[in-house]
């Protein structure tokens, strides 16, 4: 298995992430390969890195990005895209007629599975 490969599976495997001082030592590469590493996994997007402290040294946590197929689902509700997806309207939420028929659709999906 490519480094590449067995990094990003290291930090798949962790869900919350895994810290940049622990991730080169569980591959058993020096620290300036696994930076260079992360690096291009990050212009790759495959990764982001963000800072943290882990036994009080400063370091960074590292996480593997979703794929972009999951990213719809903070349009969806119940199976439905939101009405406001796309929409070129302006208009108030308070005050619109399709935003407020979708709620009640949901209301009442959900109100069906109870």
């Amino acid at each position: 298995m490519e480094i590449e490969e067995e990094a990003l599976s290291l930090i798949r495997k962790h869900h919350d992430g895994v810290y940049q001082n622990e991730l080169w030592k569980d591959l058993n590469i020096d620290s300036r390969k696994c930076s260079r590493l992360i690096s291009r996994m990050m212009k790759e997007g495959k990764i982001i890195r963000e800072p943290a402290v882990s036994n009080g040294s400063r370091t960074y946590l590292i996480k593997a990005t979703t794929p972009d197929e999951k990213s719809y689902e903070l349009m969806l509700a119940a199976g439905m895209f939101s009405p406001c997806t796309g929409c070129r309207l302006a208009c108030h939420p308070e005050h619109c007629e399709a935003l407020t028929e979708w709620i009640l659709r949901l209301i009442k999906e959900k109100q069906n599975q109870a």
